[in-house]
């Protein structure tokens, strides 16, 4: 059997399944993709903690994409930009930077689109993301967002992991614990 853990997001719950992810730790699974309702409680919520000034909200390939479309269509921005998990074929001049994030073993980047870079020049971002643990996958985009010369006014998660619910950067709506085997 599984092991679970009940999350409470707001009026929402949910059980994950507890999975290792090395020899010595374990996540509860939490993957937002295809659970409408908790997306859509979720940007409502994050939406009251949006900065009053900002032009683009920036996200991370795959599951903080249905975050920022919703996002996106409550404080009426148009667009939105992904970041995405390796270069594309029709990239035009694709930024990249190496991520280490704690649920991914093997060496990744992050790729941003020349189109996307040229729209973020002396923009105002707010990077949303499903969840923040380690901070890595943050630190990667925030470096893309500065190197596209723009400045980051918000950082938002759906869930803050571990240590990072000690980070006074970040708001988030539910804290999510790390299990030690």
């Amino acid at each position: 059997m599984i092991k679970t853990y009940q999350l409470q997001v707001g009026p929402l719950t949910r059980r994950l399944p507890v999975m290792p992810i090395s020899d010595t730790m374990a996540i509860a699974s939490f993957v937002l993709l295809g659970d409408a309702e908790l997306t859509d409680y979720a940007a409502e919520a994050l939406a009251k903690k949006v900065p009053a000034e900002f032009d683009y909200f920036v996200t991370l390939e795959s599951k903080g994409i249905p975050l920022a479309q919703e996002l996106s269509r409550l404080t009426g921005h148009q667009e939105y930009v992904v970041l995405r998990k390796s270069v594309k074929d029709y990239m035009r001049a694709p930024l990249t930077v190496p991520v280490k994030a704690i649920t991914t073993s093997a060496p990744q980047i992050l790729a941003l689109d020349g189109a996307d870079a040229d729209k973020l020049v002396a923009k105002r971002v707010v990077i949303v993301d499903d969840v923040i643990s380690s901070g890595g996958s943050l630190s990667a985009a925030e470096e893309l967002v500065n190197q596209a010369g723009a400045t980051v006014v918000g950082r938002l998660a759906i869930l803050a992991e571990g240590d990072a619910v000690k980070r006074t950067d970040i708001d988030y709506l539910a804290e999510l614990p790390l299990f030690p085997l």
